[in-house]
């Protein structure tokens, strides 16, 4: 039996929601990355696969620091004393797109030992296991820079060139599967957007016609016996009815709010013999992400956020807090005592108002001002406002002694 780890999305260098580890100096949240890469490492390890697929997006972007590459060289080398394989496939976030510059994994292909396999164009790789050999077709993130279009094409817009690059894809898939060797077992692993798969919150900004989309169909072909993808950070299968199965792993960590509900983990690949392959998830315990959101009322504010607070549990979470205000209803939230009530948390990101706008209502009609005393508009004014209705007498008071005031002063310029 052929036993493969298949993950993606491992984004070192995504920073936000934390602060400054001071026993190691390194970002806690680039930590908690680490950790869960570790976390997936021990299980390969245990395992004793034959294979790490890897399926893009090492990094935040195509420039990793030194010490995000020194964590990612740390974590691969486990895997090389462990004498188990790894395929890496180019991420949207890994490729720098310009032309002639490297790829933030360019380092893994040129060091000088075994056991690193690089993707970085569109090729087959031949693995051979302790269980004999396997292919692996990897199809590295399409972009123009990667895919060789017509000179026709490259002063279209931008959707048609989406339009093209896809269609270049699924042409380049098709050639090398059919240069398969049907009887030997086959994964494509890619870094794709699928036409079904969910986005995550951290996703919201790809926007179809900007990338370039895959039917399922069009992944799902023979000799294929598993689709291990990278992109959408949500775990998801989506060919459950078929063979073979096309399977986003998801990332390994949380990205923002966005993904606060998803379960993170990777996947356990399985092919005892060839067009028989199955796959677990295996969920990661990870930071939690809590979002406590409440509609509140104007008694007591603060003791009904504080009331929410203690259902939860945060403890080394990161916690958000939205509280929606009726319309008209000050704000009389004592942040300090809901910052205090939250000191267990890992980071508070906010304490957030959402304020209801009061409908506009339409202005009473008036007669025309000539109909009109200065007494009988201050009335008017004052029956559309109920709070002011306590002191009309004192009002009117008012205004006529300023009235008068003014009637007198313009006597004596007279």
């Amino acid at each position: 039996m052929i036993k493969f780890i298949h993950t993606a999305d491992i984004h070192f260098g995504v920073e936000n929601y934390g602060r400054i580890d001071p026993a190691t100096g390194i970002h806690t949240r680039l930590l908690d990355f680490y950790g869960a890469l570790q976390r997936c490492i021990d299980r390969a390890i245990e395992e004793e696969v034959d294979l790490f697929l890897f399926s893009g997006d090492a990094y935040k972007t195509a420039y990793p620091t030194p010490t995000q590459q020194r964590l990612l060289l740390e974590s691969f080398l486990r895997l090389f004393r462990a004498q188990i394989p790894i395929i890496m496939v180019i991420g949207n976030h890994d490729n720098a797109l310009s032309f002639g510059k490297a790829h933030a994994l360019e380092v893994f292909g040129q060091i000088p030992i075994s056991g690193f396999h690089v993707i970085a164009k569109p090729s087959t790789v031949t693995v051979q296991t302790k269980q004999g050999p396997l292919n692996i077709v990897g199809i590295p993130w399409p972009s123009r820079t990667s895919i060789a279009l017509h000179a026709d094409h490259t002063q279209q817009s931008q959707l048609h060139l989406s339009e093209r690059i896809s269609d270049a894809v699924v042409a380049i898939i098709q050639e090398l599967a059919e240069g398969l060797d049907p009887a030997i077992p086959a994964i494509l692993a890619g870094h794709l957007t699928v036409s079904t798969g969910i986005f995550s919150g951290s996703e919201k900004r790809a926007i179809y016609g900007s990338d370039p989309i895959i039917l399922p169909s069009q992944l799902a072909i023979k000799p294929f016996d598993y689709v291990a993808l990278g992109h959408l950070h949500r775990y998801q299968n989506l060919n459950e009815a078929g063979y073979p199965a096309v399977v986003y792993s998801g990332s390994l960590e949380r990205i923002d709010f966005g993904e606060r509900k998803e379960s993170k983990g990777f996947c356990l690949v399985r092919i005892p013999e060839k067009g028989k392959a199955e796959h677990e998830f295996i969920p990661l315990t990870t930071r939690p992400f809590i979002q406590i959101e409440l509609r509140i009322t104007e008694a007591d504010q603060t003791k009904q956020i504080l009331e929410k607070i203690a259902q939860c549990a945060l403890s080394d979470a990161v916690v958000k807090i939205i509280y929606h205000l009726p319309a008209g209803v000050r704000d009389t939230v004592d942040i300090t005592q809901i910052q205090r009530a939250c000191v267990a948390a890992h980071y508070l990101v906010g304490i957030i108002p959402i304020r209801q706008i009061a409908p506009a209502t339409q202005r009473s009609r008036l007669l025309p001002a000539a109909a009109h005393t200065i007494n009988s508009l201050l009335e008017h004014y004052i029956a559309a406002k109920p709070e002011l209705l306590p002191h009309k007498e004192r009002l009117l008071s008012k205004i006529a002694a300023m009235v008068s005031a003014e009637s007198l002063k313009d006597d004596r310029l007279l």
